[in-house]
């Protein structure tokens, strides 16, 4: 267990004002725990109930001076309910092969996220992709990522990236196959992490930010109950 598990010391470095990538003309400021700290599973584990996430070994929390839109969200497992499109979804994908892996370090894998990023994402951060930054972006070095390959007929359609918590597990990121769209491989992911953290006996699974005003957001309102976090408290969000 690292020294830091307490949460006692950590330094916290905050950039500068820089776009919003969520909201329009509006700026953002991030704090960020500081590369040297080292990290384990329950330190992770500590900053995720505290509203950090992760983007690589880098683990993160907005801190606006004028704005908080951006709230952590995640489900609890245990009273999720799914709702008739989530229900035909999950009946959808019954014929997928879901295979766990521990790397994913692979031209196969490159190649999906490479095209999924240039046709899903052209406009956003991570344009154009390359392997460096598929590396840097979806993996850390602390033993708590699984990724999860989904194949159709050993066709890798889609790959969902994910973090073993002590509380949960954290889904990072999913990258598919465009023209699976109407198998809504996102939504599925999510569903399949719901049902992995109850066999597991994780109580909740992580979603990142939600955002009212921003659209990209609005898939995890699906997800209900949804607990967010305000006020440094955990509490199911009012419809």
């Amino acid at each position: 267990m690292s020294k830091y598990s307490q949460l006692d010391s950590i330094r916290l470095l905050a950039t500068l004002p820089h776009p919003c990538g969520y909201l329009e003309d509006r700026d953002a400021t991030t704090v960020f725990v500081d590369p040297e700290v080292p990290v384990d599973q329950v330190l992770y584990s500590r900053l995720s109930e505290l509203g950090f996430r992760r983007s690589g070994s880098y683990l993160y929390r907005p801190q606006c001076a004028s704005c908080n839109a951006c709230i952590p969200s995640r489900v609890p497992v245990e009273r999720f309910a799914p709702n008739r499109n989530q229900r035909r979804c999950w009946r959808r994908n019954r014929d997928l092969d879901v295979i766990h892996q521990t790397e994913i370090d692979t031209d196969e894998q490159y190649a999906l996220y490479a095209r999924y990023i240039e046709e899903r994402h052209a406009d956003g951060e991570m344009y154009p992709p390359s392997r460096e930054q598929f590396r840097s972006f979806l993996n850390n070095p602390w033993g708590t990522t699984r990724y999860l390959e989904f194949r159709l007929e050993g066709r890798l359609v889609a790959t969902t990236v994910t973090d073993v918590l002590c509380g949960g597990v954290s889904a990072i990121y999913t990258f598919y196959d465009p023209d699976e769209d109407r198998r809504s491989l996102g939504s599925y992911s999510i569903l399949y992490q719901i049902e992995w953290a109850r066999r597991l006996g994780l109580p909740s699974v992580y979603l990142g930010y939600w955002i009212e005003a921003c659209q990209k957001m609005a898939y995890k309102n699906q997800f209900q109950p949804l607990e967010i976090l305000e006020n440094h408290r955990w509490s199911q969000k009012a419809d």
